[in-house]
This record gives C-alpha cells, sequence and structure tokens, in this order.
C-alpha cells in the first residue's frame, strides 16, 4: 500500500489517472478484498464510518435516490432502485438526484422529479468530496431516505450525504451474486420488502420508417478495447442493412466515433441519429433489434424489453462481464468477443 502522501499528490495533481488506473480497477473487480483496498486508500481523505443499519421512518414524505453518475449504470441500476422506491413509498415524492442526461432518462415519468447536480468527474479527490457535502445540504429535508446506488457521488458510500438512520446503500461491490440488477432485485426485497425493475421513460420522439426495425451503437466510451476492430463494423452494418426495413445508426457524441460509425455505415441505407441519448433511447425502446458493444445503449434496449445483442469485448474480468451483462425480460444475447472471431458473431447474429 503507497504511502498516505502518496496516494493524496496523486488524487488531487492527476485525479483522472488516479480514478482511471487505481480506484476503478478496484471497484470494478466486484472483490471484497480490493474493495476494502479501495476504502483504505480513500481514508487519506476521509474518516472510516460507523456503520449503522438504517431503518424506515414511521412518516416518508420524500425519497431521494442517487445517481449512479454513468448512462448505463442509471438505467440497469439505478432505474431499478426508482421503481422499488415508487412501489413501497406510494405516497411519497420520489426524487431522482444527478445530471440532466440521466434524468431526461425518466422525463415521461411523472412519479419522479428532478434535483440537478452535476458530478465533477475531472476534479481532485477533495473537491468530489466537497461535493458531496453541499449535496447533503440540498438533501435535508423533514422526513426524507436517501437510498445511495453505490454512486461516485458519495466516494461509494464513503461520504455521508444524511443520517446514517436514514441512509440506504446498495453494496453493490462487495454483495455476493451474479448481475447486478439481480443483485439490486434482491436488496431491495431485503430493504423495502419490493423487487424493482430497471426501466426507462424518455419523452417519446415519433419516427417515420418501415418496419421491422434495427438499431445500432458502435460507442465504447473513449475505451477502444470495446471495440472489435477491422471490418466487423462495416459488416455488421450491412448485414442488419440487408435483414431490416429501417436501420438506425447512433453518431454518439460526434467527433472520432461519428467519423468511424459514419465510414462504417458508407453506402449502406441507414438513418442515422444525432441527438440526445434519451432521445436514442425512445428509438431503441421502438425497435425490434438492439445491436452494439458494452455501452448504455444495450442497457436501455434490455430496460425496454427490445431484443438485445450484446457484443462484449475488453472486460477485466468474466465477473465484470457478468455484472454488466444487460438484463431484461426480453430476449438478451451477450457474445464474449475476447473469445468469439468477428466472422463467427456474425455469423450467429444472422441466425437470431
Amino acid at each position: 500500500m503507497p504511502s498516505t502522501d502518496a496516494v493524496r499528490d496523486l488524487g488531487e495533481n492527476s485525479p483522472e489517472e488516479f480514478f482511471r488506473e487505481v480506484v476503478e480497477p478496484l471497484c470494478d473487480s466486484f472483490d471484497p478484498v480490493q474493495a476494502a483496498a479501495y476504502e483504505q486508500l480513500m481514508q487519506a481523505w476521509l474518516k472510516p464510518l460507523l456503520k449503522v443499519a438504517p431503518r424506515i421512518p414511521e412518516v416518508v414524505e420524500t425519497v431521494y435516490v442517487l445517481s449512479r453518475v454513468t448512462l448505463g449504470a442509471d438505467i440497469k441500476v439505478t432505474s431499478l432502485l426508482l421503481d422499488a422506491a415508487k412501489k413501497r413509498f406510494v405516497d411519497s415524492r420520489v426524487v431522482f438526484v444527478g445530471g440532466r442526461k440521466s434524468a431526461e432518462l425518466f422525463a415521461n415519468d411523472s412519479r419522479v422529479d428532478h434535483l440537478e447536480v452535476d458530478y465533477p468527474r475531472s476534479m481532485p479527490v477533495s473537491e468530489r468530496i466537497r461535493f458531496a457535502h453541499e449535496v447533503r445540504q440540498l438533501l435535508d429535508t423533514p422526513n426524507s431516505i436517501v437510498i445511495d446506488p453505490d454512486t461516485r457521488i458519495t466516494q461509494l458510500g464513503l461520504v455521508p450525504v444524511t443520517e446514517p438512520e436514514r441512509y440506504f446503500h446498495f453494496p453493490s461491490r462487495t454483495s455476493p451474486g451474479g448481475n447486478l440488477a439481480v443483485i439490486a432485485q434482491a436488496w431491495t426485497a431485503q430493504e423495502f420488502g419490493v423487487v424493482g425493475q430497471p426501466y426507462i421513460a424518455p419523452m417519446f420522439i415519433e419516427l417515420d420508417g418501415l418496419s421491422p426495425w434495427a438499431t445500432i451503437s458502435l460507442g465504447v466510451g473513449g475505451n477502444p478495447a470495446k471495440r472489435i476492430p477491422g471490418s466487423f463494423e462495416a459488416d455488421l452494418i450491412a448485414q442488419l442493412a440487408s435483414h431490416y426495413e429501417t436501420v438506425w445508426v447512433d453518431r454518439g457524441a460526434g467527433g472520432e466515433e461519428a467519423e468511424r460509425v459514419t465510414a462504417a455505415a458508407s453506402g449502406q441505407n441507414v438513418r442515422f441519429w444525432e441527438g440526445s441519448f434519451a432521445g436514442f433511447a425512445s428509438v431503441i425502446s421502438q425497435s425490434d433489434l438492439y445491436v452494439g458493444y458494452d455501452s448504455a445503449g444495450q442497457h436501455a434496449a434490455a430496460a425496454a424489453k427490445t431484443s438485445v445483442i450484446s457484443i462484449f469485448a475488453g472486460a477485466p474480468s468474466e465477473r465484470f462481464r457478468e455484472r454488466w451483462s444487460p438484463f431484461g425480460y426480453g430476449p438478451c444475447t451477450v457474445f464474449n468477443a475476447d473469445q468469439a472471431s468477428p466472422e463467427e458473431i456474425l455469423s450467429r447474429i444472422s441466425i437470431l
């Protein structure tokens, strides 16, 4: 274990490297030992918290559900906790606490209000902790509880944002089991007596096009290890375009990603989506099939009960792949692209 001074220096002066190269590998392992190592590292800034079992008050006027910050995690995990909150606290106000892009995924849900907070993803650790204390002031309302999906807002449950008796923290990194959604369902059943379901409720976008529809996302969130190189992407788009009357391809956030998918779709009769992710989620929800790499799109499709083909490459471990594979009640196929060849994946997609 590095010295406290070395940890603080890295977290304050090179925070992006600290989280990408040190924190995320520890947390993405879903190993209780490495989770404990992460908490020990964070003691460079934070004193250990006294563990207190929360309890549901007799009167609950407001339920705050914190965002997991990333879109895919907010669909897979946070939406499930929102659903559980709505089921358990029928007469209470349910508030999603997070950024605008994630909130747009639930904009058509009249039961969910939005408290906008923007997690400072590039700031030093001390500033991120200060942000959590500011969030606590916003959540300091009478007769309220906080549900934490193991969010970076609280540094995975290490920065208190309310009194411990009113704070329900989902221990996603240390809970046993397989898929994160299934683990979260078991947790909501234990804590609240209800089983939540992942869902999305974006504003509906009416689109023209012939049925059947397929939707494709080849975004990788800046992680090239998730991609299959060579002609795979062009071959995939061509294959789907030959089977579906309408094919929507997401151009993502622009830049290199947009250039890459535009080139891959060259010569094919496809439509491009250039807009918000919530808008793209609406497109996905109207589709007969969604195909994409490990990204938020697969979780939106699974939550919308759209058939999903997930091409999962570059996972740090098999446990990670199992935890983050899409979960829903429609047909779902996950290809381990680290083991199957591009030709094998395309061949298997063609017969699904």
